[in-house]
């Protein structure tokens, strides 16, 4: 079931000059909320992050170790594929690449990424759209840390991609040798999912 919160419609306003709104866009005040089920809330002396080469473990780090890795904040525009953006947000967590670097990778080993949730969402990214300042595990939104509604405490971040791709209340994240679809990829959503591209279903 696929849940919403009050604000899910949004307070629209104007469509801003320059290039920062995709087309088919609206702005919203708002952080609305859209779910593919419950919410999960994970005690955080529960939680872990695992990093998978195929079916190796290439690192895995609790949450008092992963608050010890490099700490990346960033202020960036999201858009939502049911049409809502909200420009100058701001996350701070861990970027992908500092991640690979604590696994002790030299690069990414595989040129595909699946993430899995708590829940059982996944969702699959190529890893160059994850790597470069691209994707971070963020756990920390406007300051204050992350909420359960929102992915807390900890969610995939992927600004540039529609937000069904910076996937909430993420624990695993396994590279692949291909492409393979996710939750909503397997239910008709776009493979890859580039607002600028309107790339909302499959077919887009």
């Amino acid at each position: 079931m696929t849940t919403t919160t009050r604000g899910f419609s949004g307070r629209r306003r104007a469509r801003p000059e320059g290039n920062r709104v995709p087309p088919g866009q609206f702005v919203t005040d708002d952080f609305p909320v859209l779910s593919a089920g419950p919410t999960p809330r994970t005690p955080l002396e529960k939680w872990t992050l695992a990093l998978q080469d195929g079916g190796s473990l290439a690192g895995r780090w609790t949450w008092e170790e992963f608050q010890s890795l490099p700490q990346t904040e960033i202020t960036v525009d999201i858009h939502c594929v049911t049409k809502w953006s909200k420009l100058g947000t701001k996350w701070k967590g861990v970027t992908i690449d500092h991640l690979i670097e604590a696994a002790g990778l030299d690069e990414p080993p595989e040129p595909y990424l699946m993430a899995y949730c708590d829940g059982g969402y996944t969702t699959n990214l190529p890893v160059e759209d994850l790597i470069g300042g691209k994707g971070m595990v963020a756990t920390h939104y406007d300051g204050e840390p992350l909420e359960p509604e929102h992915g807390g405490p900890a969610r995939l971040l992927v600004p540039h991609l529609y937000f069904w791709k910076s996937a909430k209340w993420v624990r695993r994240l396994r590279f692949m040798e291909h492409d393979e679809p996710g939750f909503w990829e397997s239910l008709g959503y776009h493979i890859y999912g580039d607002p600028w591209r309107e790339q909302r279903y499959d077919g887009d």
